[in-house]
């Protein structure tokens, strides 16, 4: 790394760029935390809200009609630490360059959360200040325990009537196993809701009534009370501190002062290395602790030089690791995760620098495909808005027009690097439907509409059914398919008629088998022979496929090794009962045998196939179905009607809380059985109760319900039984 990673052309130095993600479960206020955070920064006059479907990151017409977040919106901002009398600030005056990724909530488009939290460096994790920790709010912690992403807290909706800051702080700490640490607590909650105890510099920091838009706050002394929650406070932080950080430690044992600057030094380097999660509370529609909130990102969360390097490999060798060091003079690499189709510019390709520069007109070098493309346009994206720049810095995130081979996950670098970045990871749709359009006439632009939306989203699927000819979509969940028709409909003018929606079940065995399979065409001239011996194993739930190659002696010659396994990988991809995905089955290559003229690679990876089969037929295959984990919040009244629901659609229910006369019953139910919950839930609650879901496992279906299944799929009832 040289003495200086910061270009001199560069606008913001490395030391004061923050690339920061707001995330949460469904409807906590990401986005109305946004849209102040944009405000306040300056970038924009007026503030919009959601439920008006005014937000500047809901952008999208389906985001705007349903009030919800869809996709995530890149925005950029500068932030000023503002002097107030008797607050110490570690950057006052100073002012930093914040990207912000405003991420969804529902867990039908959790791939969106993911990719965005690959290529960030810090996020605001936001939480409900009445519903605390949520299903969908532990998802996101785990993705971020995942990249190691420091966070920052916001507990939002303080001004909401059964709010509760020290209970969100409790949950915190018990179910996600964080180490929090309250630095902005509410002042009152519900209607008293005025402002926050700034517990680091002992102040009380309150709102005017008078100013709707919250820009105008005082800084004032606390009150007998206030100071009380404040020492508590701050002797708790302290504890945290000297446990977290040596030099806070030292500075205790040594019995020197510890000062506020001391602290927040101290407090940063223990959130950069996610020992310590800083809390603040506040309200973001009623414009209260949004500023001091952003104070914290800027005190706390790290720079793209606070993070360890980003590691790759060379794509030609695996085990060779790469380091990718932040600095604008070193070569160019980045990550692309995200593309996205605009109907203006063509492919956008959103990227995350991790070094060197790039600019316009440049040529770019992609490891996976071995293909140089050049860079057409670079753009800052303000949500729907595109500005066009010169040139993108390490650190920068921002989206490239003019590359057409790529997809999410890709690196992209100078034509003299050869380095694979890990990309972000997604998980398995779990629903299906088929789409046929409308008028014969439509049937190439779905198909383009298809290719681009599933170009754009890695976690939608699209494949064609060998048996029926149908087109089958497959994605996180109903709404998310519903969204994608939408799409279809209203970017590609193409109009769909949707059969059923389809779960995606899987297979898998039960017990230990031998297969052998023979491929032997011998008919004169050259012919085809391929002979395999195998034996397979049940694997533990989610290890997927692992094989190992047995074969001694060369019986299998080792240029054909390649095409069994490549034949194993197949025979795994439809199975024996219905025809399903086989999942978790570990496979030894054993034996078999080869002929001097008539083997080739294709043989043997179709005897490998047959030899699958033929083990499968005695292993006792079952059917698993995907298991979701379902937390619903009603009202006591109906807690009974929405129980007794849960059972009837085979639901296990786990945990019953209450908090302040709402009862919370998590259970896990089958997918099949929770098409149109939403309407029935409703029903039942009269409009009071919601639900949330997350997938969770699979599990071996009730034979019951597996003969329906299998004569559905045409499959083999013998295979079964």
């Amino acid at each position: 790394m040289s003495d200086n990673p910061n270009s001199p052309k560069r606008e913001f130095p490395l030391q004061r760029t923050r690339n920061i993600g707001i995330c949460a479960h469904i409807d906590a206020g990401k986005t109305t935390l946004t849209e102040r955070v944009l405000f306040y920064t300056g970038m924009i006059h007026r503030i919009g809200e959601v439920h008006d479907g005014q937000a500047t990151t809901d952008w999208m017409e389906q985001e705007q009609e349903r009030g919800i977040t869809i996709t995530s919106a890149a925005v950029t901002c500068a932030w000023n630490q503002i002097q107030s009398e008797g607050l110490f600030k570690t950057y006052e005056g100073v002012e930093h360059r914040v990207n912000i990724i405003d991420t969804p909530g529902h867990v039908d488009f959790t791939a969106e959360v993911e990719r965005s939290l690959r290529v960030l460096d810090g996020a605001v994790v936001v939480f409900c200040g009445v519903a605390g920790v949520q299903p969908q709010s532990e998802t996101v912690w785990r993705q971020a325990d995942k990249y190691s992403v420091p966070r920052i807290v916001f507990v939002n909706k303080m001004d909401r009537v059964g709010a509760d800051f020290a209970n969100v702080v409790n949950d915190i700490e018990e179910k996600l196993g964080a180490n929090a640490a309250p630095v902005l607590i509410p002042i009152g909650a519900e209607e008293s809701l005025s402002g926050q105890i700034d517990v680091i510099n002992k102040k009380a920091i309150v709102y005017s009534d008078s100013d709707v838009l919250g820009s105008t706050y005082e800084v004032r002394e606390l009150d007998e009370q206030e100071a009380a929650v404040a020492e508590s406070a701050y002797a708790a932080l302290i504890e945290k501190l000297i446990d977290a950080d040596d030099e806070i430690g030292t500075l205790f044992l040594e019995e020197k002062e510890i000062g506020p600057a001391e602290i927040k030094l101290a407090l940063r380097r223990a959130t950069i290395a996610n020992k310590i999660v800083p809390v603040c509370g506040g309200s973001a529609f009623k414009n209260k602790g949004v500023q001091a909130t952003l104070d914290a990102v800027i005190d706390y969360l790290p720079s793209p030089l606070d993070i360890p390097a980003a590691e790759g490999q060379r794509s030609r060798n695996e085990d060779q690791k790469v380091e990718v060091i932040t600095d604008d003079n070193a070569k160019f690499c980045s990550l692309a995760f995200k593309l996205w189709s605009d109907k203006f510019v063509g492919k956008l390709v959103f990227f995350r620098v991790y070094s060197g520069t790039v600019s316009k007109g440049d040529q770019v070098y992609n490891p996976r495909t071995g293909r140089k493309e050049r860079v057409g346009r670079l753009i800052q994206i303000q949500a729907d808005e595109h500005k066009d720049i010169e040139t993108c810095y390490a650190g920068d995130i921002a989206a490239i027009v003019g590359i057409k081979n790529i997809t999410t996950g890709d690196t992209l670098c100078s034509n003299s690097e050869d380095v694979l970045l890990e990309p972000p990871s997604f998980p398995e749709p779990v629903i299906s439907m088929s789409v046929e359009p409308k008028t014969t006439a439509d049937q190439e632009k779905m198909a383009v509409a298809l290719q681009r939306l599933g170009e754009e989203d890695p976690t939608f699927v699209v494949k064609t059914d060998e048996e029926t000819g149908q087109t089958i979509i497959s994605g996180m969940g109903e709404l998310h398919l519903e969204v994608i028709q939408d799409r279809m409909k209203r970017e590609f003018g193409v109009i769909t008629n949707a059969g059923k929606p389809q779960i995606a079940y899987r297979e898998s065995i039960t017990e230990e088998a031998d297969g052998e399979g023979l491929l032997k065409k011998q008919t004169g001239g050259r012919g085809q022979y391929g002979h395999v011996i195998l034996k397979i194993f049940p694997n533990d739930r989610g290890e997927g496929l692992t094989t190992e190659n047995k074969v001694v002696g060369g019986v299998i010659p080792k240029e054909y090794i390649n095409a069994c396994m490549a034949g194993i990988r197949e025979a795994m991809i439809s199975g024996i009962i219905a025809g399903y995905q086989v999942v978790d089955v570990h496979v030894d290559l054993l034996d078999g045998s080869s002929h001097d003229v008539d083997s080739n690679e294709q043989a043997f990876k179709m005897a490998a196939i047959f030899a699958m089969k033929d083990a499968f037929k005695k292993a006792k295959c079952q059917l698993l179905e995907p298991i979701m984990e379902v937390e619903c919040t009603t009202p006591d009244e109906f807690q009974g009607d929405i129980m007794g629901d849960l059972n009837r659609r085979r639901g296990r229910i786990g945990e019953i809380g209450s908090r302040n006369n709402v009862s919370i019953i998590k259970a896990e139910v089958p997918l099949a059985e929770l098409f149109g919950y939403s309407t029935d839930i409703r029903t039942l609650s009269s409009g009071r109760a919601s639900y949330s879901m997350e997938p969770s496992q699979f599990e071996p279906v009730p034979t019951s319900i597996v003969e329906e299944l299998i004569e559905q799929r045409g499959g083999s009832a013998l295979a079964y039984a």
